[in-house]
């Protein structure tokens, strides 16, 4: 026998399908497409919503339901109605209107929506100004991710856009480059990514103000209020005085609802200064060397978020002149430099790496960055604007930078066109830099002084030991100034080597990577593992760092 509660759901789920019946019967007979607002989730555009006011679509049985240029699909329940017929033609004058038919309950369903719509024009455009008063205001008060629960936990305000401001301003106070919200059964999950690492500010986030806060985020990045079952993507812009602050929205469906992502791109955190990106001295001097190469292929090699783009991105700007043009094809643009033709790869519109480049060498450019090499046809137009007088930047995935010589090939490169277009190769990986404020000292016994100094005697004689004639070895804290975490900032890792006479020789013989790594230390190629033991010798970073993206340590004794 049915209880009182499944007897209502059984029966409300019959009416619902006569009338969506009756609703394709009229679509039929109309010869007009029918549409089921309810069990089909259509996507629904508020921006599309805004063309008819609320009192207007209810009176005349519809709704707009997505806009495209100037093409509009609007739901309707009856397009011969008098009020329906009116407000149609009032939208065919400026739109291309594609009719569908809809029920009565379907309707009804989307006009709830209207909410958002009356109050939200501003939020849809895509750009938020965050009150500079209650910026200032966090900014002040949130030093820790302590700080920063005890604001969300204690939150007491009614509007959304104030808990937004807590979470957008607190991410910013705290250096963090994401922002995480997950729900869970009984309350939503709070957490930055901050130097690389995620770190929880509340996981008693009440799950009323997470799903408020997930509704006016993807009104701000005009994605579908009404999708909950697919993944979305969209942006939106905080406006500041002094600078725009862009925000990647990454929305996916869940077991107890939406997880999102926002990926927080400041200007002001890029540093695309060459020499602030951690070199040492004998790297540097080798990659400004190859700079002032009028061609050639660079390569940056690593995983997602170990700095690549950015390494790029000082290599352009340290080469920016207004005697020579820049173009690049990314995807996506993280950041704008003025003086720089940036493209986005646009899938859609057939602008992929390859057509995106193969388009920019008829701009007549001097150097390209290509974003990443991930087929064959990028990596052979990549080689060959390199051999014909185009300086050309772009990034690979391997683990090490010998590495990318081995994919190249795997990819269908010819060995006799990489062998002379390939100039130099590096491998990065990012690390947490130690609170200058709060890092203390530790004892070193004899016998890690002794591996300290064996270590440098097997160093490629390019580097220079002078620097590291006394060595202190800092362990993390936490302070104030760090948030409590020990590590403020990231700098580097870097191996690099130059394609020189006898590795070229060697790619012509497709040669395996034990091969080339023994090449490539013959001509003095320092590891990344090594640059970051030196980085634990100046106090930079800890071994445990270290470790984690390279590896266990092997000292020699």
């Amino acid at each position: 026998m049915l209880s009182p509660k499944d007897l209502q759901a059984m029966l409300q789920k019959q009416r619902h399908a006569a009338e969506e019946n009756d609703a394709k019967r009229r679509a039929e007979r109309l010869r007009l497409p029918y549409m089921d607002l309810v069990s089909l989730h259509v996507p629904t555009e508020l921006k599309a919503m805004a063309l008819v006011p609320e009192e207007s679509a209810r009176a005349g049985l519809l709704v707009p339901l997505q806009l495209l240029r100037k093409k509009l699909v609007l739901a309707v329940f009856d397009p011969t109605l008098p009020e329906t017929k009116k407000v149609a033609d009032e939208l065919k004058k400026k739109y291309e209107v594609s009719v569908v038919v809809a029920s009565k309950s379907g309707l009804a369903f989307l006009w709830t929506f209207y909410k958002y719509v009356a109050n939200e024009m501003d939020e849809i455009s895509g750009r938020v100004e965050i009150d500079e008063a209650n910026l200032s205001n966090i900014l002040g008060n949130v030093k820790t991710l302590g700080n920063l629960k005890a604001l969300i936990e204690g939150f007491k305000g009614q509007r959304t856009s104030e808990l937004l401001e807590i979470i957008l301003g607190g991410a910013m106070a705290l250096r963090s480059s994401d922002i995480h919200l997950e729900p869970t059964k009984e309350w939503g999950v709070f957490r930055l990514r901050i130097d690389g690492l995620l770190h929880t500010a509340t996981d008693q986030f009440p799950l009323g103000a997470y799903h408020s806060v997930i509704t006016r985020i993807k009104l701000l990045s005009n994605l579908k209020l009404n999708i909950t079952d697919q993944a979305q993507d969209g942006r939106f812009t905080i406006a500041l005085k002094d600078r725009d602050i862009e925000i990647r929205t990454s929305i996916i469906p869940s077991e107890y609802g939406e997880t999102i992502v926002m990926r927080l791109l400041d200007p002001n955190a890029l540093k695309v200064n060459l020499e602030e990106l951690g070199w040492r001295s004998d790297d540097l001097g080798i990659v400004t060397n190859v700079l002032k190469e009028p061609n050639g292929l660079i390569l940056n090699t690593g995983p997602t978020g170990s700095g690549k783009t950015t390494t790029l991105y000082a290599f352009l700007k340290y080469i920016l002149t207004p005697e020579i043009k820049i173009i690049t094809v990314e995807d996506p643009i993280e950041y704008h430099i003025a003086g720089i033709s940036q493209t986005q790869v646009d899938t859609d519109a057939n602008y992929t790496f390859a057509s995106g480049l193969r388009s920019i060498l008829r701009q007549d450019p001097d150097v390209i960055l290509v974003g990443e090499i991930r087929d064959e046809e990028t990596a052979d137009i990549a080689m060959n604007a390199s051999l014909t007088g185009h300086m050309v930047f772009s990034t690979l995935h391997t683990n090490d930078a010998v590495g990318a010589i081995p994919r190249l090939l795997d990819l269908g490169a010819k060995p006799q066109v990489l062998a002379p277009a390939l100039s130099l190769v590096i491998a990065q990986r990012l690390v947490r830099r130690l609170c200058p404020t709060c890092k203390t000292a530790k004892k070193t016994d004899q016998k890690t002084a002794k591996q300290f100094e064996v270590f440098l005697e097997n160093l490629p004689k390019r580097v220079d030991r002078a620097v590291y004639t006394t060595i202190t070895v800092f362990e993390s804290k936490g302070c104030e100034k760090c948030g409590g975490l020990g590590y403020k900032g990231r700098t580097s890792l870097f191996e690099l080597f130059e394609v020189g006479e006898k590795i070229e020789t060697a790619i012509y013989e497709n040669p395996n990577e034990l091969r080339l790594k023994k090449l490539a230390n013959e001509q003095g190629m320092s590891t990344m593992q090594a640059d970051g033991i030196l980085k634990v010798f100046q106090g930079i970073t800890t071994f445990a760092e270290v470790e984690g993206v390279t590896g266990p340590i092997e000292w020699k004794t």
